[in-house]
């Protein structure tokens, strides 16, 4: 049986003042085996923040700057284990979102996104389509907390929760 850990962030927004990533999602980040991060990171410190935390994949969101968009797609596709995850920043208006995430992304069996900073996990009855929106834990804008994802693949199959961090 093969499993693997995924930590999946979005829209930190950092810096901005003195604002940092909460102890929780820190150490979440670190005990995953994959960190995600679906953009809005703004700048190129905060890759390498969290690339001294662990194995990062993460595309440019629309509030980066020119450095990050420069290094870093708008989009990808991250293998992990047996499942295909689609990340891109900015999914779109909800009406038809998951058949838009489809066609962007055919072959995945999950896709993450964020700028919206509302976490939001749906799943596609048809095709099994999975789409999660992890929030943001350091710019919650409207929210009622914090929040980031944590997903598991094992067998072949994904599982997404969103973790409050208060």
């Amino acid at each position: 049986m093969s499993e693997s850990t995924i930590a999946v962030i979005s829209d930190t927004h950092l810096p901005r003042g003195r604002r940092r990533l909460p102890d929780e999602c820190v150490a979440r980040l670190q005990a995953a085996d994959t960190i995600i991060h679906a953009g809005d990171l703004v700048t190129r410190a905060v890759l390498e923040e969290l690339r001294g935390l662990g194995t990062v994949a993460a595309i440019h969101g629309n509030a980066d700057d020119e450095e990050v968009r420069a290094l870093l797609p708008d989009r990808i596709e991250v293998a992990v284990e047996d499942v295909l995850v689609g990340v891109v920043h900015n999914a779109g208006p909800a009406k038809n979102r998951l058949e838009r995430l489809r066609k962007h992304f055919p072959h995945a069996h999950a896709v993450i996104f964020g700028h919206s900073h509302i976490p939001l996990l749906e799943l596609d009855p048809v095709s099994g389509l999975q789409i999660f929106n992890p929030g943001s834990p350091t710019d919650k804008r409207r929210q009622p907390q914090h929040t980031m994802g944590w997903a598991e693949v094992r067998d072949g199959e994904i599982s997404f929760e969103i973790i409050n961090l208060g």
